[in-house]
């Protein structure tokens, strides 16, 4: 299998390619194999939960894998067309031992890829590593396994519904599925809390022909916040193609940001179950969100970018709550501690009913420092990683630096950002100061550093 499995397509806590491309039927079967061969390697016996996003890629991946599966051996429980959330959850309540979700996330439409579980927790790292290396041995184990058919997404709706409550009808909300997966569950979870709110692109097409579903870009925010000003919305709530992603638009049109989300989740979660918690937030979040959590009692904990390394910190620190500025929400208070769009969204909405507040007025006495969206700039998988390397050795002998992901140069009243991206062929940057000055003084540094090494910036 060496010669048509590229080893790239493996990364740190997914594998992610070019459906049709890096991501064939034959690919999708090796690593049914691997991964049964990684569950015999365990001694780990017992069904896996199966599901697939809405892409149309996924259709011949999901089959050719699941065929895969039930020829080493493995009894699979498919859970069909459902948010990766969903595919979480199954792993927590279907009385699996593992699971694997096919999804391309919020990547272009070309892309798909596997996200692998074992246990309630993910495959990543030198685990993902490994499973290439049993792809290509192809020692797979043999064997005849049963498939069943399981509906997930009403009991997981039953099962958010418990925990959050009935919503206020009256709160004006405007959601925007992007035609991702959400497609299939924020149409029948929200009426389920008592909440009559207007859907917007809540058709499920995997092609995506309204908008891009990926929150985290302003561009793909345009429509909703347009929305949002017409109707005079509460607030707007986007998700990614995978539903784990949450956008989130305030009741002037205004974006919220990750990192500024997680202070409401943080705020409350530590008002109800107490001070002295671990918040953990990864090395894009602004300087407000440390300073917020601190106020609020808790110990901020800056940690890598990546659901996986996330959701390990989180459950070594004990944290309630987590977050990414991507919009990767977590929450282990009240929930199972994976990333989830769709209760987070539910979450927010509970904060905000017993609040009585906007999100614009829970968030009133942040400082809103001067500061850039993620900026990604294209550069070879084959070179990202050792241009951060260069990025820590130049600055770290002029700065203060947190080489904790990426490197994070400190400027006294202000940060930049240089990181290489786990999930794509790219470098994430990200600036931060008290004045629009200071920040564009840090931004030409590094990003004139970044042009002597030949990137295009």
């Amino acid at each position: 299998m060496g010669g048509t499995l590229s080893r790239a397509i493996f990364r740190e806590y997914d594998i992610r390619g070019i459906a049709g491309k890096d991501l064939t039927e034959e690919v999708a079967s090796a690593v049914g194999g691997a991964y049964a061969a990684f569950l015999a390697e365990k001694r780990v016996k017992g069904p896996v939960a199966v599901g697939r996003d809405n892409r149309p890629s996924g259709e011949k991946l999901h089959a050719a894998l699941v065929a895969s599966l039930l020829s080493s051996g493995i009894d699979v429980v498919d859970i069909g067309i459902v948010p990766t959330p969903l595919a979480y959850w199954s792993q927590h309540k279907l009385g699996v031992v593992g699971g694997i979700q096919i999804t391309g996330s919020h990547n272009p439409p070309a892309y798909n890829g596997f996200k692998l579980g074992l246990g309630k927790t993910s495959i990543y790292g030198t685990d993902i590593q490994h499973l290439y290396d049993l792809a290509v041995a192809g020692r797979f184990p043999r064997g005849k396994g049963s498939l069943r058919h399981e509906d997930v997404i009403e009991g997981y709706i039953d099962d958010i519904a418990a925990r959050v409550g009935k919503l206020p009808a009256k709160m004006k909300v405007i959601f925007d599925c992007g035609n991702g997966a959400g497609s299939l569950v924020v149409p029948r979870l929200f009426p389920k809390l008592g909440l009559k709110a207007r859907c917007m692109f809540c058709e499920s097409d995997g092609t995506f022909p309204n908008h891009h579903p990926d929150p985290t870009l302003p561009e793909n925010l345009q429509a909703l916040i347009a929305a949002v000003n017409k109707d005079k919305a509460d607030i707007g709530i986007a998700f990614d193609g995978d539903a784990d992603r949450i956008g989130v638009v305030d009741d002037r049109g205004d974006i919220i940001w990750g990192d500024y989300l997680l202070i409401v989740y943080a705020r409350d979660a530590l008002a109800r179950t107490g001070r002295g918690q671990s918040i953990v937030f990864d090395v894009k979040a602004s300087q407000a969100l440390p300073e917020a959590v601190e106020k609020a009692g808790g110990i901020p904990v800056m940690w890598k970018t990546g659901h996986s390394l996330m959701e390990k910190k989180m459950h070594e620190t004990r944290a309630p709550v987590g977050g990414e500025m991507s919009g990767h929400m977590f929450f282990s208070e009240g929930f199972y501690g994976f990333d989830d769009a769709l209760y987070g969204a539910a979450r927010l909405l509970r904060i905000l009913a017993d609040s009585g507040k906007s999100i614009r007025e829970l968030l009133a006495d942040v400082p809103r420092f001067v500061s850039t969206p993620e900026i990604r700039v294209d550069c070879p998988d084959d070179r990202k990683f050792g241009i951060v390397e260069k990025a820590i050795t130049y600055f770290s002998g002029r700065h203060q630096v947190n080489t904790v992901d990426g490197v994070r140069v400190l400027f006294g009243d202000g940060w930049g950002l240089i990181r290489a991206s786990n999930t794509q062929p790219v470098l994430v940057m990200r600036f931060e100061a008290r004045s629009s000055e200071q920040l564009a003084r840090i931004q030409s540094e590094m990003e004139g550093w970044l042009r002597t090494q030949g990137m295009v910036v």
